[in-house]
């Protein structure tokens, strides 16, 4: 780290001229609010997708629908639809009032990708989406699939035949490669997963039991991204799936908006100019929480604000923003570790491609420590009987830290309105941890809050 260079400037220049940066290094629990944050309508025409594309993934994954109520049962209740409930979490506010000792306005929810079916996380939204699509395209044309057809044809040996000519490769620190390892399988492609040295190992024995290939690697999520990409240029058959720079994994995130926004509309949840809603949404390279948050801005505007939450060992996505440098900056240029418990958000290096789409529509980010997030994970399951893996709690503290920043509630007129206001923790994953080790991180927490 001594004597490198990071955009003309020193690191020991980095972190003696800015005080976020310095406490970045430090692994302290920092919040960033986006100076540069702009209203929706003066954004939209400068991003070069929107509503179109969002929507023509919401009518393939209708399409689809036939084909998973057939080939995964846990969905044929909801005809094929992969979808999570919202609830409101009133006992997890008190919980938080207590663990805070002090009062927070507003309403406090929950969406539980935790209970997205076929691989239990945020990833089953973007990642099953980016293998569906691909396998639609390929069928389509060969002439061997019509988009008025029913699609549950798929489920036949002349298409798993076709699709087994095929490959896809991806790099993971876990969930992505749940996913697209488990839908690109039952498909019949041939998939590689590889895997970083953070990825848990249940993960990889599950994908290993689908018949999918598992690279491991000693390093981090870049190599692995990297070393998947390096496998697709070599074979002509082989398809990459980019988690760094996918448009077509950004919008499977994307199409959840529309659908929250009608599960508010059952609920009674209002958001409008006098009800803002406040968005947290757990961070690794960025295109789940990019994604998720750019469909928020198409179905709300200006009266939704997404917050990123990132780990303090891997604040990638803060240092891209914060320095304008995006993917030309990685955590290790300042020397810290990407070491974390949250495996899904261990990533040193953000995508380039996420920063620069939403720099003008996030309203922020902030870092959680791995000792707060196993207490929230404690907590939320005390409090909710929710069970999260680490990283799909780092959105808890959001409420707090929105709150207790005045200037940015002053800045965009939102101090009169906090009472009205309504606080989601987008919940990313979980519900396919075994037992076992959801037990451990769950006693890790209460040994840290102190009731072990």
């Amino acid at each position: 780290m001594a004597g490198k260079k990071i955009n003309g400037k020193s690191v020991v220049e980095w972190i003696d001229g800015h005080r976020i940066i310095s406490e970045l290094v430090a692994l302290k629990e920092v919040s960033w609010f986006n100076p540069e944050v702009k209203k929706f309508s003066e954004t939209i025409f400068d991003i070069p997708f929107g509503s179109d594309e969002v929507n023509d993934a919401a009518e393939r994954l209708e399409r689809f629908r036939p084909y998973i109520a057939k080939v995964f049962p846990e969905t044929a209740e909801a005809e094929g639809l992969i979808e999570s409930p919202v609830q409101e979490i009133p006992v997890m506010k008190g919980g938080l009032e207590d663990f805070y000792g002090e009062s927070l306005a507003g309403r406090l929810f929950a969406k539980c990708d935790n209970h997205l079916p076929i691989s239990g996380s945020i990833k089953a939204r973007g990642g099953i989406y980016e293998v569906l699509k691909h396998a639609e395209s390929l069928a389509v044309e060969a002439g061997l699939l019509n988009l008025a057809d029913d699609y549950a044809v798929l489920d036949s040996d002349k298409f798993s035949t076709f699709f087994g000519k095929y490959s896809i490769a991806v790099g993971s620190t876990g969930n992505l490669g749940l996913s697209i390892g488990i839908m690109g399988a039952q498909l019949g492609f041939k998939v590689s997963v590889h895997m970083s040295a953070d990825a848990r190992q249940w993960k990889k024995d599950m994908l290993r039991s689908k018949g999918v290939n598992v690279l491991e690697y000693e390093s981090d999520y870049s190599l692995a991204v990297a070393e998947g990409r390096k496998e697709a240029a070599d074979d002509p058959s082989c398809y990459f799936i980019d988690d760094e720079n996918s448009i077509n994994l950004f919008m499977g995130y994307a199409v959840a908006a529309g659908r929250l926004k009608a599960q508010f509309d059952e609920l009674g949840v209002v958001v409008d100019d006098e009800h803002p809603l406040f968005a947290y949404l757990p961070c690794g390279v960025g295109g789940g929480s990019g994604g998720v948050a750019f469909g928020l801005k198409l179905a709300f505007q200006n009266n939704v604000h997404c917050i990123f939450a990132e780990p303090t060992h891997s604040p990638a996505m803060l240092l891209g923003l914060y320095t304008g440098l995006h993917d030309g900056v990685c955590v290790q240029d300042f020397g810290i570790d990407n070491l974390t418990a949250a495996d899904g958000l261990a990533v040193g290096r953000p995508s380039g491609f996420v920063g620069r789409t939403l720099h003008d529509l996030l309203d922020g980010v902030y870092t959680v420590s791995d000792e707060n997030l196993y207490k929230y994970l404690a907590i939320m399951a005390d409090c909710e009987h929710l069970a999260l893996e680490p990283s799909a709690v780092a959105g808890v503290p959001g409420i707090v830290r929105t709150l207790g920043n005045q200037e940015y509630l002053n800045r965009h007129g939102l101090a009169t309105k906090i009472d009205r206001a309504t606080h989601l923790v987008w919940c990313t994953g979980g519900s396919m941890v075994p037992k076992q080790e959801m037990l451990a991180y769950y006693e890790k927490g209460r040994e840290l809050l102190g009731k072990g």
